[in-house]
């Protein structure tokens, strides 16, 4: 379905409490804590959650956009896989200014893509949105001035990330651009283990208690799986991109520009 409409309030995921109830999913101690997933509970709290649990995840949004108005071409795509509430996407229709331009936006998450649906009928932007629900790996991707992996690789298999990014590599036009960030590791055990205790602090300066620290450690281990820079630097040669920096890092989430 794509979404063109005229309406004078702009809205942003992020920025408005009516889009967000405070994360309390891991302040219980009684539950005990199943492997995460995005379904209703996660939507109701999302945009709460990742502000106070990925440091940077404003500026990486808010650049995507800058990135866009820069490298959107007429007559392309513009791809936000893995959209979630659609934040990378609203920030980049605020910046796309060529004609017959399309952002596209992926989502296996039936109850993200459904609020995503929402929230892109608040926005005023004119750039046409197309949201589609279905997993990223099955999706075409097709003439592709742009793609946007924010927070998504960490949650697709190992097995099958290089093959997802050599689609993307095919989609995309010459001069064309990937944004990938991700939650990293470190190859250095101690300055592995560092990131990892600012991170935390990080969340318990936003008002996470350690209950919910370790709740949500546990629930998410084995399904988000972070590799080193190094390695997604490697992987984004092999699937045929002729340069890849990160360009914004803070403790132990860093975001990655790869060139076609």
């Amino acid at each position: 379905m794509r979404w063109q409409v005229t309406k004078k309030d702009t809205v942003t995921v992020s920025d408005h409490p009516k889009h967000s109830n405070p994360d309390t999913l891991f302040s219980d101690p009684l539950r005990a804590p199943g492997p995460f997933r995005f379904d209703s509970d996660v939507v109701s709290v999302f945009p709460d959650m990742i502000r106070r649990s990925v440091p940077g995840y404003e500026t990486v949004i808010a650049m995507s956009g800058l990135l866009a108005g820069r490298f959107a071409r007429p007559h392309s795509h513009v791809y936000d896989l893995g959209c979630s509430l659609g934040a990378t996407t609203l920030s980049m229709r605020r910046h796309i200014e060529v004609p017959d331009c399309v952002i596209v936006g992926i989502d296996n998450a039936a109850a993200m893509i459904e609020r995503c649906h929402e929230l892109i009928a608040l926005d005023a932007g004119s750039v046409p949105v197309e949201l589609r629900e279905g997993d990223i790996l099955d999706s075409e991707i097709a003439n592709a001035s742009m793609v946007v992996l924010n927070y998504t690789l960490q949650f697709v298999t190992l097995e099958r990330r290089r093959e997802l990014l050599a689609r993307i590599a095919d989609a995309l036009m010459p001069g064309g651009i990937l944004v990938l960030s991700e939650k990293v590791v470190f190859p250095d055990a101690s300055l592995n283990q560092l990131n990892i205790d600012l991170h935390h602090d990080f969340k318990r300066a936003h008002g996470y208690s350690d209950l919910e620290i370790a709740g949500k450690r546990d629930s998410i281990e084995n399904v988000l799986v972070p590799e080193s820079i190094e390695q997604h630097r490697q992987r984004l040669a092999e699937a045929g991109f002729s340069s890849s920096d990160v360009w914004f890092q803070c403790f132990n989430f860093a975001s990655i520009i790869a060139l076609k």
